[in-house]
Order: structure tokens, then sequence, then C-alpha cells
């Protein structure tokens, strides 16, 4: 069982795949993807998991209270599709762009799977356990976005994740906006001069 997903085909050995938060759709982050990285492969699964009418990519049980359990079984099908994807475009340089709950599946797979990703930029993830260590996240390109007001994903939580990344040797950037939960242009700016 896969995912349906909105693909663009590239030209680069490069292929990015981009994550939805709740409640958005499989473009949400797909035409920023082909702004940033024109030349690459894109692949942006749709959520398959709702709550309510919003998709998402796992459970949860309350508002940062993961279903740990459907977590993992959503990390093992995510994990079969990115390496399924990579199979199919034969690419060697692999980015993953997600926000929110987008950023939480991306990071929970990249964590579980470290040889998957090259690039992880996760703009206001919830991590809200600390991972076991994770020594094939070495040297790994991250970056780390949130709000400093953030009601759903407080800032130390976002900080504790970036200093998690780093401890595994990570190079791991920390950007911050002053207001919320929402994306802001700074944050996009600072995307930009992350993958460009």
């Amino acid at each position: 069982m896969g995912y349906d997903a909105i693909r663009s085909v590239g030209t680069a050995d490069h292929l990015v795949f981009t994550f939805h938060g709740t409640g958005a759709t499989a473009d949400q982050l797909h035409g920023l993807a082909r702004t940033l990285l024109p030349k690459a492969h894109v692949v942006s699964p749709q959520g398959d998991v709702h709550e309510g009418d919003a998709p998402r990519f796992f459970r949860r049980k309350a508002e940062g209270v993961y279903d740990m359990d459907d977590l993992a079984q959503r990390v093992e099908k995510m994990g079969l599709f990115v390496r399924g994807e990579i199979t199919r475009t034969g690419v060697s340089h692999v980015t993953g762009i997600g926000y929110s709950n987008g950023a939480n599946i991306l990071a929970a797979t990249a964590i579980r799977y470290p040889r998957l990703f090259d690039t992880l930029v996760l703009m206001h993830p919830l991590i809200p356990w600390v991972p076991a260590p994770e020594p094939g996240l070495a040297a790994k390109r991250i970056l780390v976005t949130g709000g400093r007001q953030d009601p759903i994903c407080p800032a130390e939580l976002t900080q504790g994740l970036a200093d998690w990344f780093t401890a595994q040797m990570a190079d791991c950037t920390l950007a911050w906006h002053p207001g919320g939960h929402e994306i802001q242009q700074t944050e996009i700016d600072c995307v930009a001069d992350f993958l460009c």
C-alpha cells in the first residue's frame, strides 16, 4: 500500500519529498519545492489518516499526544514509500520538506531510517519524546524552523529537537520567527537560502 501523491518529473539527480500539514492537501508544499529546486523530481504524498475532515499522516489522541503505535506503523509505511520512489527515480540525493504534521512524519521517518534522506527541512515540528541516539544522522543537513509564540509546537520542544539533532552530529540549523504556527515569509526565505 502506498500513497496517492503528486509527482513532478525533474532532470537532476535529486528527489524532493514534501509533506503537508494537518487539514491540507498534497499540493501545499509541492509548488514551493518546484520553485526552489526546479530541476529536482518532486513527490508529495497525501496523508491518508483523517481527523474529522482533516487529512493527516498519523493518528493522535489529543493535541500533542500521539498514538505511538499508529505512528510506528505509519513510519514503516512511509519508509517503504520513500524507498520505492527513490528506486523509481534512480536518484542519489533526497531531500524532505515538511510542515507541522508533515514535519512530524518526516522527522520520525528520518530518525527511524536515517539513510533515506540527505537533507531535511522541518517547519514547526513537534516530536514530544526524546528519541534514542541515532548515529546514522551524522553529517545530515537539517533545517528546523519555528515560531517563538507557537501554541501547537512549544519553542522549548522545537529547541530540544534541534539540540537532539546536533547531538547526533547532524549539521542542524534552527531558525525562528516571532509569530505562531503559521509559515511566515521570513521562514520561506530561510528555507530558500538553506536549499539553494
